[in-house]
């Protein structure tokens, strides 16, 4: 059979730590007097923690020290643990187990593409780290989305020329990242937010293993 690279995002395909990421931005810039919402949240998708700071202090008119800046950076993040540390097997999305069983029964590798620098213990929190041949994380790239690097070490890891890549994003700026990266990008989310992806699903009940397998299938 043929052989594809199947490369995933973490927050919002895999578990849905958005909400914990949203949670833990609004009660920091609530902190500083700025209002924050879901659809701002929205514009944060992807983004590192240092620009998704950088835009919220834009938003808000307002200014920081250095000191400042990383102090309300480093309680943002332990905020966003205390929520990843209570994670379960619960918090997996629908179908993802269904997906990956399916893609490993047919022999198809893949890969963890993310920004967070919390991807691995996520994952071990929800028993899903030994499904993944290759994890490319945070502190493994340099370069945030919609740079390709972190889908391109991933292609890396796998052992696969990028146009042998899927990618499956919830973010605008992920689904540009595998663009440019030339694989496949498949949004799962909101179809029109995810404009420039090749397809997209609302989540992974809507998409069938058939759908899968002519992915495997074309060369």
């Amino acid at each position: 059979m043929n052989k594809k690279g199947f490369i995933f995002d973490l927050d919002g395909v895999i578990v849905d730590t958005a909400k914990y990421h949203y949670f833990a931005w609004k009660k920091l810039a609530e902190s500083i007097g700025i209002s924050f919402t879901e659809a701002d949240n929205e514009h944060l998708k992807g983004v590192s923690r240092i620009r998704s700071l950088e835009k919220i202090l834009e938003w808000g008119d307002k200014e920081l020290s250095e000191e400042q800046f990383q102090l309300l950076l480093n309680r943002k993040n332990e905020d966003y643990l205390s929520f990843v540390n209570k994670m379960t097997q619960d918090e997996i999305l629908p179908d993802v187990p269904r997906i990956l069983n399916f893609l490993k029964e047919n022999n198809q590798p893949m890969a963890l593409g993310s920004a967070s620098k919390n991807a691995r213990s996520i994952l071990t929190k929800v028993n899903l780290l030994n499904e993944f041949q290759s994890i490319v994380d945070g502190t493994n790239v340099t370069m945030a989305k919609p740079d390709p690097e972190v889908f391109l070490h991933a292609a890396e890891g796998l052992h696969l020329p990028p146009t042998k890549c899927v990618v499956f994003e919830d973010s605008l700026a992920g689904i540009q990242a595998a663009n440019k990266a030339g694989m496949t990008s498949i949004g799962i989310g909101d179809a029109t937010i995810l404009t420039e992806a090749h397809y997209v699903f609302k989540d992974f009940t809507h998409m069938s293993n058939k759908f899968l397998y002519q992915l495997i299938s074309e060369s």
